[in-house]
């Protein structure tokens, strides 16, 4: 199980991400409003902006102050902050 940091200590585990998406557009406003409805919505920005929508295989839906490209870079094994377990 490779767990990916997100920021502020926060982790993910990486074979659960199905998608990283930026939350500017509208679609993507809504899609978080309907997830909080639903109490899918993990806020993992500690009052900071969203920057990452990580959509999760359980449906959870997972926000992140880190950029999408940040994210994507520390899945690929570009970053010495994830760890393995």
């Amino acid at each position: 199980m490779k767990l990916v940091n997100i920021g502020f200590g926060n982790m993910v585990v990486s074979s659960r991400i199905v998608a990283i998406i930026s939350p500017d557009s509208a679609p993507i406003k809504r899609f978080l409003s309907d997830a909080k409805t639903r109490n899918e919505l993990i806020d993992a920005t500690y009052g900071r902006k969203t920057r990452a929508v990580l959509v999760l295989d359980s449906g959870h839906i997972v926000l992140s102050a880190l950029h999408p490209e940040t994210i994507a870079a520390r899945i690929e094994g570009g970053d010495k902050e994830e760890e393995s377990y």
